[in-house]
């Protein structure tokens, strides 16, 4: 029985339970799986009015919800391929991608996301959920998938250009599924079926599919993130026990709970600050002297506050998509919700390594999944094999046979595997800065140092590729503070990375203004053109 199959199975079973909690703001609107289920068979009936053919495309461009399950579910039991679009993307980028792959529909959440296309593509029908769901239900059985079918095409974020196809077959999602499920139900110690998991990522991006496919598949149900700007509020009314982050959100949490005990000050902040120097000191919590009192107070009044302030249940938490600060990594351990790291790519149906609690390692991003091998060439660059590597770019022959040899694809991550087989990113080898020196620097590990050391910056980027000397440009901080922590940064560094100039930028980066991914990956080929003057002032 493929995913699919066992899904649909899954939900009529589980027909009168919730699999999913929509939260609007502290109001939460279940949906159990018999009204999924008419969602799907509803769906199905409009597809064969519509005359499509098994290995069509049909597009997906709408937010989160129960219903974009449900049209997800809908497309790939009619034997078409979903294309998932982020709903927040540039219009004009949406456009490219359906020019790409050639949708027979496109189906729309509502107005706001087909006013929005409208102007950029006109290419096939478009249709609302309204109008998808309105038909009777269908009866007919499942479309039949054999292993090599594609059920989906999803895009990669395009960090350094163009956003390419990635196909996933549905052998592709049965060697992952089986997996990812056994990983967290042995991390949870649960079977997952009274779980509480929040969920705020997109579902278009390959890991945040993978994690609701995961939900469905092993009967637990998923608790929906509706408004972004509501999340603080959403996360406080469901009381997960886990859910998967980038490393942005987790940064700001503890940057936030951190500037609210230093506005309220006195006994409590001297008393945290001082537990939190012998804890960082140490790497675990202080046993003697003072040091050994104050982290028992601290302990047992200051921290159990800090954890219900972010969810009074949280026992774990899941992070990936890009590097998280391993100061950050620390802080959460440190106040008792450990945080274990997942690593990989569109390309690799999402996951080549996880964390396993228990052997955590800040930096590492754990090891390889069950039926995955992983090495590194001579390069430094990591290569990875096994049933989960997608079998080539949609209708991109020349980028397929430069990504994968012999079986091997090419993550174009520079990385580090230790005895233990617990996996290291250095960073992006096709975003290595060599300057005029000749020297070759991945700029994500100055880039996460510097932030660590200046908080207040948002966003770094380090410059100088062919150039004399390396320079940052950087978001939000005060250019003295910033200006303090690109000194403290240089006497870590060999002459040959030290950063010669840092310089503000006023800009926000943004998803909305082409200068992020819309998983918060900077662009840093459209950040350097955007700030090309600042840029060239630097050199001058």
């Amino acid at each position: 029985m493929n995913f699919i199959s066992a899904i649909l199975a899954n939900l009529q079973r589980n027909a009168a339970a919730p699999v999913f909690f929509e939260f609007h703001g502290q109001r939460s609107e279940p949906y159990g799986g018999q009204q999924i289920l008419d969602w799907i068979a509803r769906a199905r009936q409009g597809f064969a009015g519509r005359k499509l053919h098994p290995g069509d495309r049909i597009a997906l461009l709408a937010p989160n919800s129960a219903m974009w399950a449900a049209a997800d579910l809908a497309i790939m039991a009619s034997g078409h391929i979903c294309v998932p679009l982020y709903s927040r993307q540039a219009p004009a980028e949406l456009a490219a991608m359906l020019r790409d792959c050639e949708p027979r529909l496109l189906i729309c959440a509502g107005r706001n996301e087909e006013d929005a296309i409208r102007d950029h593509w006109d290419g096939c029908e478009i249709i609302r959920f309204s109008d998808l769901f309105a038909s009777q239900p269908c009866d007919a059985p499942p479309f039949q998938h054999a292993p090599e079918t594609v059920v989906t095409l999803i895009y990669t974020s395009g960090t350094s250009g163009e956003a390419k196809g990635v196909p996933y077959t549905c052998a592709n999602v049965d060697f992952m599924l089986p997996r990812v499920t056994k990983a967290i139900q042995e991390t949870a110690g649960t079977s997952g079926e009274n779980d509480r998991m929040f969920h705020y990522l997109p579902f278009c991006f390959a890991g945040s599919r993978i994690v609701l496919w995961m939900q469905l598949y092993r009967r637990s149900p998923l608790c929906l993130s509706t408004d972004l700007n509501n999340l603080v509020q959403e996360i406080g009314a469901a009381q997960p026990q886990y859910f998967l982050n980038v490393p942005a959100l987790l940064e700001r949490v503890r940057n936030g709970v951190e500037n609210k005990l230093s506005e309220r000050g006195g006994a409590v902040w001297y008393l945290y600050r001082r537990a939190r120097g012998a804890w960082f000191r140490e790497r675990r919590p202080p046993e003697n002297g003072f040091d050994g009192v104050l982290w028992k107070i601290v302990e047992r009044i200051v921290l159990p506050k800090i954890r219900a302030g972010i969810s009074p249940n949280l026992r774990f938490l899941i992070c990936g998509s890009a590097p998280l600060s391993e100061d950050t990594q620390h802080w959460f351990s440190m106040i008792g919700v450990p945080v274990l790291q997942v690593y990989g790519l569109t390309e690799t149906t999402a996951i080549v390594t996880m964390d396993k609690m228990g052997a955590v390692e800040p930096g590492k991003v754990g090891r390889a999944m069950d039926g995955v091998q992983m090495r590194t060439d001579e390069q430094g660059e990591l290569l990875v094999r096994g049933p989960n590597i997608f079998e080539g770019y949609w209708k991109k022959p020349d980028a397929t046979r430069a990504a994968i040899e012999d079986g091997w694809f090419r993550t174009g991550d520079q990385a580090e595997i230790d005895a233990a087989g617990n996996l290291k990113i250095i960073g992006r080898l096709k975003n290595l800065v060599i300057p005029e020196s000749g020297h070759n620097i991945a700029p994500e590990p100055l880039e996460q140092r510097l932030k660590e050391l200046c908080p207040e910056i948002e966003h770094a980027v380090i410059v100088g590729h062919g150039k004399p000397f390396l320079a940052a440009i950087y978001t939000k901080a005060d250019p003295a503070q910033a200006d303090l922590a690109v000194e403290r940064l240089n006497s870590e560094l060999p002459h040959y990375k030290r950063i010669r100039k840092a310089v503000r930028v006023d800009e926000a980066f943004t998803p909305d203004n082409g200068l992020l991914t819309a998983n918060q990956k900077l662009k840093r080929r459209a950040i350097e053109q955007r700030f090309a003057n600042e840029i060239a002032e630097i050199y001058r």
